[in-house]
């Protein structure tokens, strides 16, 4: 059996998904899975992946430069991308790894006729690393948006909402790689003896975090962690992972035990089993989401962290278990944009388009107005995404609120990454009088 090199992973993760797509972190997951690769090479694969995908548009500046603007093969685009990239945004590469090995994956993926230019342009920077750095700094101020690997349609959305130095803050979060937290699961460990399995039997590094939504050591920020599944702790349920924006819906829709609960697009289950944990396990959670595929994620993570209050079901499904119920409390975590994760899903960048904002808004409003009708009445409707556009998410509850008159809103906010450092997120809390 042939064993492939990270750096060959990497570029074949890279070319252009075939038939159904498929964001490329589960490729990533699907690949290091069947790869034999130790640990430091599974973390290049990943830095060099989400890295380039990060970067892609100035690294295909420096293309240009040397190319006369003349259109290349994705394949060789990706070779000279990861050369590229290694080139100038990784330090601990030397320059002539960068070529030698570049030029050697073009030859064992079968491109060796295209081995000469690719060996020419990495070298011929390599001779100019100091003025092209300069250039690449430069850029930043001359071209923001390509400078900073943004699209230049997002980037002026931005400027025009935020501003040119949060708009900077925004991209230069974008593209640092995301930080990982683990969620405590009360309802199989406390704090402190989670801490004391990580430190004595599982070497987990990690920092204790505070935000003024989250409750006091129930997030915790994991440095450098390993791979959930060598975890013994997280295969068996004692902490979950998620950003610390996701739990603001949750602090918002505020369950208390015993009572009724209804997340609506729910998949992958972290509010869902937040909300069964703040019930301390009592009452009924239905979890809903319209992709039965997703549903089976659900399943697992409740399965996992022991929560036995919850059950799951297709959205708008007569034959579902909750069919005609009215509930205590709804979420509706609605699709989005995604434009406050974009550093979670590298691709996203070079996916959207200005449409699909307008396109969401619709769902959106449609999802939302669903939802209400399952509110008993005084009770709490949460409505949330992780977008950072307002015509996702003020303009959404507004539209909401002027149909629906015997709604009020009680609480509304917005985490944005440069000020709240976690992921962009909106929140609002509805009341049914």
């Amino acid at each position: 059996m042939t064993v492939q090199k990270p750096r060959e992973i990497a570029v074949q993760l890279l070319e252009p998904a075939v038939g159904t797509f498929v964001f490329v972190e589960n490729r990533l997951d699907k690949a290091l899975a069947q790869a034999a690769l130790k640990d430091p090479d599974r973390r290049l694969v990943q830095e060099l992946v989400f890295g380039i995908l990060r970067h892609r548009s100035t690294l295909d500046w420096l293309i240009r430069r040397k190319t006369e603007d003349r259109e290349q093969k994705p394949v060789l685009l990706n070779l000279l991308r990861l050369g590229l990239y290694q080139m100038f945004f990784l330090d601990r590469i030397p320059d002539h790894a960068c070529v030698n090995e570049t030029v050697e994956i073009a030859h064992t993926l079968g491109h060796g006729a295209q081995a000469g230019f690719i060996n020419a342009i990495l070298r011929a920077y390599s001779r100019e690393q100091e003025a092209t750095r300069q250039l690449l700094v430069e850029l930043k101020t001359s071209d923001p948006a390509t400078g900073h690997a943004h699209p230049q349609w997002l980037y002026e959305r931005w400027l025009q909402r935020y501003g040119p130095d949060q708009t900077r803050q925004l991209m230069e979060w974008d593209n640092t790689p995301a930080k990982v937290f683990a969620r405590v699961n009360t309802l199989r460990a406390t704090p402190t003896k989670l801490l004391a399995r990580w430190r004595e039997a599982e070497n987990v590094a990690y920092d204790f975090r505070r935000f003024d939504w989250v409750p006091e050591n129930l997030v915790f920020e994991l440095k450098s962690p390993p791979p959930m599944a060598a975890l013994a702790s997280f295969q068996e349920g004692w902490f979950y992972i998620q950003d610390p924006s996701t739990i603001l819906a949750v602090k918002a829709l505020d369950p208390q035990p015993g009572e009724r609960i209804l997340d609506v697009c729910a998949a992958p289950g972290g509010k869902t089993t937040l909300i069964a944990q703040f019930m301390q396990n009592t009452g009924k959670v239905m979890a809903q989401d319209s992709d039965p595929a997703r549903l089976v994620r659900v399943r697992e993570n409740l399965d996992r962290l022991g929560i036995t209050c919850a059950n799951t079901s297709t959205i708008n499904n007569p034959a579902a278990l909750d069919a005609g119920m009215m509930y205590d409390r709804v979420l509706v975590d609605t699709p989005c944009s995604n434009t406050g994760v974009v550093r979670r899903r590298v691709e996203l960048r070079w996916r959207l388009q200005p449409s699909e904002i307008t396109r969401l808004h619709g769902e959106q409003f449609k999802i939302l107005t669903q939802a209400a009708a399952r509110v008993k009445p005084e009770g709490v409707l949460v409505y949330s995404t992780c977008s950072l556009e307002p015509e996702e998410n003020q303009q959404v509850v507004q539209r909401f609120l002027a149909a629906n008159p015997s709604w009020c809103q009680l609480f509304e906010r917005q985490l944005t990454p440069f000020k709240d450092q976690v992921d962009g997120a909106y929140v609002a809390k509805l009341y049914r009088e």
